[in-house]
């Protein structure tokens, strides 16, 4: 649902990088090179934001009042 703090492979701090990295992909920008400009390298770290979906607006609906 939330990017999850550290990526999950190598523990690196990355939950701090998906606003940028969204805003940048929102605006059309190749996501390679979105990756590239906020310095994820790694694979593993690469993965964890290319494979997410982000799902909280979702789950927020079904919030019991």
């Amino acid at each position: 649902m939330i990017i999850p703090i550290r990526c999950w492979s190598c523990g690196k701090p990355i939950a701090h990088l998906w606003q940028q990295y969204k805003d940048k992909a929102a605006k059309g920008e190749n996501k390679k090179e979105v990756l590239d400009q906020i310095f994820l390298k790694r694979y593993c770290c690469r993965a964890m934001f290319l494979g997410h979906i982000d799902l909280l607006s979702t789950a927020a609906r079904f919030k019991k009042v």
